[in-house]
């Protein structure tokens, strides 16, 4: 059993890795902007819920409250790139300047601590072919990967400089019940304004590696175990390695839609989003990790939980 804090715990991995962590015997605590009811944090595995910034002194708070964490996973930042574009300083403060507050308290406070930061992989940037590999070169293609590349090279520092313990993730094109933005609520949401014609986006053929947050949270408790080298910082990748297209993806929705409705693509790419992302996931791997849910089982899963959630909010 171990003391766990998340940052950002209110968001949507946030939510599904304390729920995780929580079911297999961890003591969870959060830190983060938003009201949550004590019930309602508890009900996803939340013991304690401080909400506020990740800075110095309310770091301290939950230090006198929750004690001493063995492990901090620091969801807390930007998570779209279209945010990021549409107000890059908000984004570099919420990604940016809340790990260089986290690490320097670690520093000071808790230099012990195992943190594992969570990046994205949109610090590859664009033109890529097949799957990625960790130590592919990272050319972010849009000001949220370059905050997010900025995170991780603050995390390297710390790691480098103060021995800090610290592991990065990199997620790829994570989904699952409770995502509320994105592609797939964007679908569904169309869909149940009861539109008959679907338009997106794009060509249709941009290629991503779709992975469901249930599996995504068991590949991150497996970075709490993870051997760590003295003054070095390992980088994963959390992918699939398999690409799915948009296509591909609208198809799989609108077959568990309880209507026929017809897509199309407006050819009218977003800016900031590459062709191609899909992992290759070699550090995950030699962990012994294995994906269990295909990408139709979630996508199936997805549609059904959007269709109860908005039956229940009516």
């Amino acid at each position: 059993m171990a003391k766990i804090w998340i940052t950002g715990a209110q968001g949507f991995i946030g939510r599904h890795l304390a729920n995780w962590l929580t079911a297999r015997g961890h003591i969870v605590s959060g830190i983060g902007h938003g009201l949550w009811p004590q019930s309602e944090a508890a009900a996803w595995g939340v013991q304690r819920w401080l909400n506020g910034d990740v800075h110095s002194s309310n770091l301290r708070h939950m230090l006198q409250d929750c004690g001493s964490p063995d492990c901090i996973f620091h969801l807390a930042g930007g998570s779209s790139v279209s945010a990021a574009i549409a107000d890059p300083h908000e984004d570099f403060t919420r990604t940016v300047t809340t790990t260089a507050e986290l690490l320097d308290w670690m520093r000071q406070e808790a230099s012990t601590t195992r943190l594992v930061a969570i990046s994205s992989a949109a610090v590859y940037g664009a033109g890529h072919v097949g799957p990625v590999q960790e130590d592919q070169a990272q050319v972010p293609f849009s000001p949220y990967g370059y905050h997010k590349l900025m995170m991780e090279n603050l995390c390297r520092c710390y790691a480098v400089n103060y021995s800090l313990p610290v592991v990065v993730v990199r997620l790829f094109s994570v989904y699952g019940y409770w995502l509320k933005k994105q592609l797939l609520w964007d679908i569904c949401t169309k869909l149940a304004s009861g539109t008959l014609h679907l338009e997106l986006g794009g060509t249709g053929e941009e290629l991503r590696d779709w992975t469901e947050a249930r599996d995504v949270v068991r590949a991150l408790e497996l970075t709490m175990g993870l051997t760590l080298e003295a003054n070095s910082m390992p980088v994963m990748n959390v992918g699939t390695g398999h690409a799915t297209s948009v296509r591909e993806i609208a198809s799989e929705v609108l077959g568990c839609w309880p209507m026929p409705v017809e897509v199309k693509f407006n050819g009218r790419s977003r800016p900031g989003d590459p062709f191609s992302l899909v992992a290759d996931s070699r550090l995950l791997r030699t962990l012994g990790f294995e994906w269990s849910i295909p990408v139709d089982k979630g996508i199936r899963d997805y549609v059904q939980w959007f269709l109860k959630y908005m039956r229940s909010d009516a």
